[in-house]
């Protein structure tokens, strides 16, 4: 039989084809707001999801732009996943109008928000806009802390499981692998960072409250003001009155700000400026727990 000849090429053709469109379409398409849920899907989903991250590592996720290439992804998105607690309020409607696409607005199994699963701190009392940059739902940096992620990660393997029912199995033996794998992670980091508990710090931002809590470091002060406004020249010479007769151990800073405050605190102060990373470098191919590894080492390494 010669398959170059006729009918019979023609039916292999066809029938190559149809198994590279059916392996086209069997994955879910997942638009990750930040870089960190897109490495959690990863985790979960393996290849049965095609991932795409709105933002990277250096990217305030405040603050972005529905640009014309978001909307294309949004619109073909199967799930979007996003911080919510109105991390992402600045663009995601726009995006969500923009995208046309009835699976992933709000309260839609295709729109999860991962805040919705975890206990959130800092939820204001009351809200005026002299407070700046608060979010009524609370501290939307959900991802700081290692028992959030557990949270999330729970939450979102049963929200793939029920988009996808066909891979199931497939999502929840994934997920039972990463859960063990994250206990064990917690176990040591929290041994690590005993260490660090007590210890007087200084932010910049409200940004690490959940990772700080966790640790039970103590936060002396913030470096904005209020939230989202930068520093006086004025303001900062009231915090290092303030500050003196505290004893400093570092001042975190996050890498998406300038370090300017940060770094003039610091000559003022003689406590390190500690430069975290945000999120996880998905982009480069970086997984939560490295991510994490990497944060409690500086933080750690601080302390010897």
């Amino acid at each position: 039989m010669k398959f170059h000849n006729g009918k019979y090429y023609n039916r292999i053709v066809f029938v190559l084809l149809l198994i590279a469109v059916s392996d086209v379409h069997a994955n879910l398409n997942v638009f990750a707001c930040e870089p960190e849920w897109a490495a959690m899907a990863k985790e979960l989903g393996g290849d049965r999801l095609t991932i795409y991250s709105a933002t990277t590592s250096m990217q305030d996720p405040h603050h972005i732009q529905a640009r014309p290439s978001l909307i294309a992804k949004a619109r073909s998105a199967d799930l979007l996943v996003c911080s919510g607690a109105e991390l992402e309020t600045g663009w995601l409607p726009l995006l969500l109008r923009k995208s046309g696409n009835a699976n992933i607005q709000q309260n839609q199994p295709g729109n999860f928000a991962a805040a919705d699963h975890v206990e959130k701190h800092d939820v204001p009392k009351t809200l005026d806009r002299s407070m700046g940059d608060v979010h009524a739902e609370g501290n939307p940096h959900i991802h700081t802390s290692p028992e959030n992620i557990l949270l999330v990660a729970a939450a979102l393997s049963k929200r793939l499981s029920e988009i996808d029912v066909d891979n199931e199995e497939y999502y929840s033996t994934r997920y039972s692998v990463f859960e063990s794998q994250w206990k064990v992670l917690m176990a040591k980091w929290k041994q690590q960072v005993k260490v660090l508990q007590g210890v007087n710090i200084v932010t910049h931002h409200n940004y690490w409250t959940y990772l700080n809590r966790w640790i039970g470091l103590n936060v002396l002060a913030t470096l904005e003001p209020i939230p989202g406004v930068s520093p006086s020249s004025s303001y900062l010479a009231k915090l290092k009155k303030q500050l003196s007769q505290q004893e400093i151990k570092m001042i975190i800073h996050v890498s998406y700000v300038s370090d300017r405050p940060s770094q003039w605190l610091s000559e003022q102060t003689g406590a390190p400026v500690i430069a975290l990373p945000a999120t996880v470098d998905y982009q480069d191919g970086q997984t939560l727990s490295l991510w994490f590894d990497g944060v409690i080492q500086q933080l750690v390494s601080v302390k010897r």
